[in-house]
Parts: structure tokens; sequence; C-alpha cells
């Protein structure tokens, strides 16, 4: 497992990425929760003065102190994401979205051939960086704001009744810093994350509005340097893997539902140890040093980065992160199914694309940077494989038909545990085929008079 969910707790648990004796986020151990991206590379060190003469935007700190939108602080988290982004922003040319468009309406003609599934795209829109933060935002607020809600009530709750008696403003102020804390991780993942995406799918959810397909040609760019394939091939496949998902995510109206799910039911899970909570403010009544002082928010960032409010984990967690990894996996392997066989014979440079993309999720590509921020979840490069497998195998095996109608509930995927015996799995859906065949072939025997043979 990686980082707790935002990094609450220690960021950065890896000795080899953070200095000895030192929190804070790689590169950065001064600044746990990741302010530096936000105020001009301050937090943690620095005066006010200097913070005020870099950086305009902690002149609004007491407006962001003061958030009252929800467990994360969104103002804060686009503010952030996009000054990450300000000095390499390319706006989307006429040009490159005339590309995209016709990269997505060639690659649904393909797809046609590949899958049952009609397309599901309605429009198409080449998006910049920034363009691509701001419009996935209300995707993200509806992932994010129940896992941050959880967390932060579960801080709150976690202060003994003395405690907060005596301590009032504590839970207040910890409400707030929590706010303000995600909201500054998930603006600096976000803009991350738009560094590198190159797609409105590109981390397994659909993220743009419904009906919407999407590339972002400034990252298209980027990951074709170095590939030694023409820019329209490069194009050409991302749009293909774009229009699959799409095409996935429209007509198989549970499944962005069911990824939701997993996510908020581990939320639901999430616990404090009320314990160690207990002993932070018994220190701070007997002035012991390293205690938390209600009336200094700089003690109450201390606590929370601290590593006392860690959630723990619990088997019914585990369970949510099993059931996402394995939903994540099978997107992402039918994806790469439906896309072969739509580029077998057009598109020539798909093996060595392909392989960039494995390599890529192998690697800690956008999905697994932002699920291990979300819910600590690693995703394994084996779970995908073996989803790959399960594809192409019924694919070969039973046709595309089938393949594609084990989409039509979620009962009949494969788990995880059919995951670690992939070609069992598919095996099996040949038996249940044949079982179904002989099923109806009984029901259209005619009946037998009064339980006898029937008469001639």
């Amino acid at each position: 497992m990686s980082d707790v969910p935002f990094g609450f707790g220690l960021p950065d648990r890896d000795p080899e990425r953070r200095e000895p004796g030192q929190g804070g986020t790689p590169g950065n151990p001064g600044d746990p929760f990741g302010l530096g991206a936000l105020f001009g590379g301050i937090a943690g060190g620095g005066s006010p003065e200097d913070l005020l003469g870099k950086m305009p935007l902690f002149a609004e700190l007491q407006k962001l102190m003061n958030w009252s939108g929800g467990p994360v602080n969104w103002d804060l988290a686009r503010q952030g994401a996009i000054s990450q982004l300000a000095a390499g922003h390319q706006p989307s040319s006429d040009a490159e979205r005339t590309a995209v468009a016709e990269a997505l309406r060639l690659a649904d003609l393909w797809l046609d051939q590949a899958t049952g599934l009609p397309s599901g795209i309605e429009r198409t829109a080449a998006w910049s960086r920034v363009e691509w933060v701001e419009q996935t935002l209300p995707a993200w607020r509806a992932l994010i704001d129940p896992l941050a809600e959880k967390v932060v009530g579960a801080m709150t709750s976690a202060l003994p009744q003395e405690a907060a008696m005596s301590f009032g403003p504590v839970a207040g102020i910890m409400g707030r810093m929590g706010g303000l804390m995600f909201g500054a991780q998930v603006g600096q993942a976000l803009g991350k994350l738009a560094d590198e995406v190159v797609t409105s799918t590109d981390v397994g959810l659909p993220l743009a509005p419904a009906g919407t397909g999407v590339l972002v040609p400034q990252n298209v760019g980027a990951f074709a340097d170095g590939l030694d394939r023409p820019a329209d091939e490069v194009r050409l496949f991302l749009a293909l893997r774009e229009a699959a998902s799409q095409r996935l995510f429209a007509h198989v109206p549970w499944l962005r539902q069911q990824l939701q799910d997993a996510v908020h039911a581990y939320a639901r899970g999430i616990t404090i140890d009320r314990e160690a909570i207990e002993q932070k403010l018994g220190e701070a009544m007997s002035g012991m040093e390293g205690g938390i002082d209600p009336s200094n928010p700089e003690s109450i960032q201390q606590l929370l980065g601290s590593g006392v409010l860690e959630p723990e984990e619990t088997p019914e967690q585990q369970m949510a992160l099993r059931r996402l990894e394995t939903l994540l996996a099978l997107v992402e392997g039918w994806v790469d199914t439906v896309v072969a066989e739509a580029a077998r014979d057009r598109l020539p440079g798909h093996p060595a694309l392909a392989e960039t993309m494995r390599r890529r999720r192998a690697s800690g590509g956008p999905a697994e940077q932002t699920f291990a921020t979300l819910v600590g979840l690693e995703l394994r490069p084996r779970r995908l494989r073996d989803a790959a497998t399960v594809w192409g195998a019924m694919t070969q095996q039973h046709g595309s038909d089938a393949r594609d109608r084990l989409w039509s509930h979620p009962d009949l995927l494969p788990t995880s545990e059919d995951l670690d015996e992939p070609l069992d799995f598919v095996a099996r859906q040949g038996l249940d085929d044949e079982l179904a065949a002989l099923t109806a072939e009984d029901a259209e025997k005619p009946e037998d008079d009064e339980g006898g043979r029937q008469q001639g």
C-alpha cells in the first residue's frame, strides 16, 4: 500500500525519498501538505512578508481558511493546479482541434469492427492542460468529497468529550485546516496529472461531460516524443483508447457508479486512533512539548502531519480496494483488447505504441498516481495483464459478442479470484454457454401427458 488518503499521516514513507527524521512531500520534506507549490515554495520556511511579496495568493489565505463549501477547498485546489501549469501552458489551436476531431471520428469507425458496443462520443474536444483541470473538477468533486468528508469527520469525532469542551475551537480549526490541506493536495495532484494525461479517461474514469471525447494535444505531443512514430499515428492510437473507453462507460450504465462506490466503500471504513489523539491532547493540557495549542493553527497542522490521524485499514476496506483494483484492471484490459483488434492491419505502429503504454503503467502512470493519492491503492501490473488475458481469450474462443456480454451485469464479470486463473474463467464461460443451450432445448420440448410419455 502507498500513502494513506490524500497523504494524511506521513506523506512519504519511503526512506530513500525522504531525508531521515523529516516528513514532507518528495523533494521538499519541510512541506508536508504540498503548500509550497501554491505559495511560491516558501511553505515550511520563510517569513509571511516573503510569502506576500512572492505570491499574491497568500493575501487570500484568510478567505481560504473561511471556506464553507465542503470538506475540500475546491477554490484552492483549482488555483493550485492552474498555478503549477502556468509556465508551460499552451492553448489548443484550431488545427489541433480539427486533428483531434478527425482522429476520434476515424477511431470510432475502426472500433465498429471490433465491438458491438456503439459509439459513446457525441462531441469532440481538444483540451489544454488548464482546460483539463477546469472541465474535470465536477467529476473529481463527486468522487473526492465523500472520502474527504469521512476523513474530516473521523478527525473531529475522535476528539474526547472532555477535550472538546476544553478545546472547543480545535474541532473547527481542524475542519478548516483539513479543507485547506485537502484542497492543497488535490490541487497539487491535479496539476501533476494535467501535465501527463492524454485523454479524458486516462485515469480509468470518465472525467469529461457525458458524450465528450477528449485528447490533450500538448500531452499527446509529449507522449509521442522519442517514439519514432508519425504524430498522426500516435494521435490515432490514443484516440482509439479514448473512443473505446467512451463506448464502455456510455453503454455499461452501472460501471461508473460501481467504481465510485468502491472508493466510497473505502471511505466508510475510515477510522482514527482515538487513544493517540487523547494522548496528544493530554500533552497539550499538561503543557508537554509536542502537544497541540487550540489557538495556534500551526500546531494543528503539525498534528495533521504527525501520523496520529492516519486511518487504520480494515478488512472491509481491503475488500473495497480489491474490488476497485479489479474493476480498473478489467476496464483497462478490455480497452487494450478492442484497440488491438481495431488497429490490427490498420495501424503499423500499434505493437510499439501498446508496449509504450504498458511501460507507462508499470512505472506508475496517471491512474496509479491518482488512486494512490485517493485511497492508497497501487494498481498491480499483473492484474492488468490477467484482465487483458481474459478479454483476449474470450474473443478468440467465444467471439466479441460473448466477450462484451459480460459487461451486461456486474455479477458476470471476473472477480479478483478469477483473475488469478484467467484461462479457467474463460473455459467456464464455454461450459455455461453449453448448459444454457441445453436448458433452452429442454424448454422447447413438448410436455408429457399426465406425467407419462408423449402420446403419438
